[in-house]
């Protein structure tokens, strides 16, 4: 099932996400709905807030990125950086920020600690477009949006767009949930 896409301004976007306990049923239509969610949005990655769950949970699929048609799609599950190395930066958007980009700074390689769909714990190191989209969804989780990296010059450059977007003035080829709409403002 498509799930809408929260938009920029929605409490939920800035709030800090709950763990999944070892307990918590780790709900296979959800990661499901949010592969397809993101599929239907021509999206690489997307966190569960931005489909108005608060839950350190992300799906992330480059396959479709040339040059990197065999990666295999990801689910993560609490993820915890343990490691980064070197800095680069590249262009960045988000589907809960559409027709926006900026340059972002960020870590080329990171070693992540998580847990996959089977709440099997993982360790892995990651480099490239992969590191990239696993850091920009896990500042999903902890309540941070891309735009918040950038520098101020570019920041002022997309203030008006944000000021629209965080106003209900959106128009995307996606579902998505305006701010404050989402019953996850809770």
């Amino acid at each position: 099932m498509i799930l809408p896409i929260t938009i920029y301004g929605d409490k939920v976007l800035h709030r800090k996400a709950r763990p999944l306990k070892g307990g918590d049923a780790v709900d296979a239509e959800l990661i499901g709905s949010m592969m397809e969610s993101m599929r239907n949005a021509s999206g690489i990655g997307l966190a569960a807030p931005q489909v108005g769950e608060s839950l350190r949970l992300l799906v992330v699929d480059i396959s479709e990125v040339q040059g990197y048609e065999n990666a295999e799609p990801l689910v993560v599950i609490n993820p915890h950086i343990l490691a980064v190395n070197g800095y680069n930066s590249m262009e960045e958007g988000c589907l809960s920020v559409p027709d926006v980009r900026g340059d972002v700074v960020r870590p080329s390689t990171i070693q992540l600690k998580y847990r996959d769909e089977h709440y099997e714990e993982h360790v892995g190191e990651f480099s490239g477009l992969m590191a990239r989209v696993l850091q920009h969804e896990i500042d999903h989780l902890d309540g941070t949006v891309f735009v918040e990296h950038l520098q101020r010059r570019q920041r002022r450059k997309i203030q008006k767009a944000l000021d629209a977007l965080a106003g209900g003035d959106v128009h995307t080829s996606y579902p998505v949930v305006p701010p404050g709409v989402s019953g996850a403002d809770g």
